[in-house]
């Protein structure tokens, strides 16, 4: 092997290398930015299930306010307290 050889093998040596460090630098960062974008996720995510469990929770006590509505308690609770209406043998303390 001559001079020119080992040099031209040292600098094809040194150019890989330095693909090599580029390559891992733009890997790198592109790790890190999926990194920061999973954990938006995983946030998002958290924010949404919570929303959800609160829309369930709502929808329950909608379905019972819903039953409640049309039972006769109800119709009771409602004659009574807009209307003043009572039972004949049901008794009324009233406040002075």
């Amino acid at each position: 092997m001559g001079r020119y050889q080992k040099k031209k093998n040292k600098t094809g040596r040194a150019s890989i290398a330095c693909i090599v460090v580029v390559l891992l630098l733009f890997m790198s960062v592109q790790i890190i930015k999926l990194y920061h974008k999973n954990q938006e996720y995983i946030a998002r995510e958290a924010a949404l299930t919570e929303q959800f469990e609160q829309e369930t929770e709502r929808a329950d006590r909608l379905s019972d306010y819903e039953k409640y509505i049309g039972s006769q308690e109800y119709v009771e609770d409602t004659a009574k307290s807009k209307l003043g209406m009572v039972y004949d043998n049901e008794i009324i303390f009233k406040e002075k």
